[in-house]
């Protein structure tokens, strides 16, 4: 997986009961997944998932949900010239948690270059988790944005994206 998360994995679930988990405790698979891929770590990226946009199949599912997205992914971006993709994101803005189901929205920005031209796309990344033997594991997300713009200096992305500084991402 080289580096962007610009995907939709979808996927029905059903409930069941059990005991709710602090909803600090859903983020953790999620910078898993999200650090994992800007580090290049595939396997850590995809150990986050549970036991898949702008390219198609425009959905992945099943066990290799991931492993598939990550491989059309690299095969888009070697298409389209994109390059050095990296997501930040911010503290959720929404947490629901229901039993061992949990439904969190990120704010994210991915950066990018198309053709050596340095790129920005805001977007929400909304994330569906399930609690497997204690710990939070993605069972599907999907990626909201907006058209990507083109940046207009290194300090672009700070203007556009995470007004707070009180939030724990780093540019």
């Amino acid at each position: 997986m080289k580096k962007a998360i610009h995907a939709l994995l979808a996927s029905a679930l059903l409930a069941s009961t059990a005991i709710a988990a602090p909803a600090s405790d859903v983020m953790i698979p999620i910078r898993q997944f999200v650090d994992g891929f800007n580090k290049g770590d595939t396997k850590s990226a995809f150990a986050a998932y549970a036991t898949g946009d702008e390219f198609a199949p425009h959905r992945w599912t099943g066990p290799n949900a991931a492993q598939q997205w990550a491989d059309d992914y690299d095969k888009h971006a070697v298409a389209t010239g994109v390059s050095d993709g990296s997501v930040k994101y911010d503290a959720p803005t929404r947490t629901e948690i229901e039993g061992d189901l949990a439904y969190v929205i990120v704010p994210t920005v991915y950066l990018y270059k198309e053709h050596g031209k340095a790129m920005a796309e805001e977007a929400s990344a909304t994330f569906v988790l399930h609690q497997e033997d204690g710990v939070w594991k993605i069972r599907s997300w999907t990626w909201t944005g907006v058209n990507p713009i083109q940046q207009s200096s290194p300090s672009f992305h700070k203007a556009v994206c995470f007004k707070s500084s009180e939030r724990n991402t780093i540019f």
